[in-house]
């Protein structure tokens, strides 16, 4: 099934390319142009995010051309699948290649991390330290809490962030991954920490935007500022 997803992927970029055959820079004016050139631009960016970043471009528009001009096709059915095989299974070797090197390099990160003064690891793996102390109370599981945020990869590149929106969010404890479930009743209202979370405690493989790579260890600067009240589902 992968490699007919990846197919109707490679069609879909290709229509948009088709139209942009005769002009080196279209022109990006209509509402209609506009959405075209997203459509290409999301498509291109999910595919090279597969690994398929060396597709050649003019050969799919050269593909969706043919289609519509009803012209022969210049490959047999059998080569395409062949193909479309080939480069599935090279972008799913990349793609695994790329979350064993991410799952390294957290493990490293967390391994020096750790030996910082002032850094707490728990038995769970987890790390933190505390930026700001205070003596309010700690949420339990049930609770719903006030927090503002900040959430960096290990590099320093910021992938979310509240404190940029300029307003903080109303959340369950126990409804967060699981480093935040965590990290979350360890502190006390007031109090500002810094959690460096593993992987197998936030997304692991299965990361919710192209902006967290796979097995990436995240860090979050994040301050309790009220417990609202017990969960209703609690």
């Amino acid at each position: 099934m992968k490699q007919y997803r990846l197919a109707a992927a490679v069609a879909l970029a290709g229509l948009v390319l088709a139209g942009c055959d005769s002009q080196t820079n279209p022109e990006l004016e209509t509402p209609a142009q506009k959405a075209s050139y997203g459509i290409g631009l999301n498509m291109g960016k999910s595919l090279a995010q597969e690994g398929m970043d060396d597709l050649d471009s003019k050969a799919v528009a050269q593909g969706i051309e043919d289609a519509i001009g009803k012209k022969e096709q210049r490959l047999k059915d059998d080569e395409l699948v062949e193909a479309f095989a080939f480069l599935q299974k090279r972008a799913e070797e990349r793609m695994a290649t790329m979350n064993e090197e991410s799952a390294k390099a957290g493990k490293k990160f967390l391994e020096e991390n750790g030996k910082r003064e002032g850094v707490v690891t728990t038995e769970s793996g987890l790390q933190y330290e505390v930026l700001k102390k205070a003596e309010g109370d700690q949420p339990k599981a049930t609770d719903v809490v006030s927090v503002h945020y900040e959430g960096k990869l290990t590099d320093g590149s910021v992938f979310d962030s509240s404190i940029e929106r300029g307003t903080p969010i109303e959340l369950p404890v126990s409804g967060v991954i699981p480093g935040w479930v965590e990290g979350l009743q360890l502190m006390h209202v007031g109090e500002k920490y810094k959690l460096y979370i593993p992987s197998e405690l936030a997304y692991g493989e299965q990361s919710p935007t192209p902006a967290i790579p796979a097995n990436s260890v995240l860090v979050f600067e994040l301050e309790l500022l009220a417990i609202k009240a017990a969960s209703a589902e609690q």
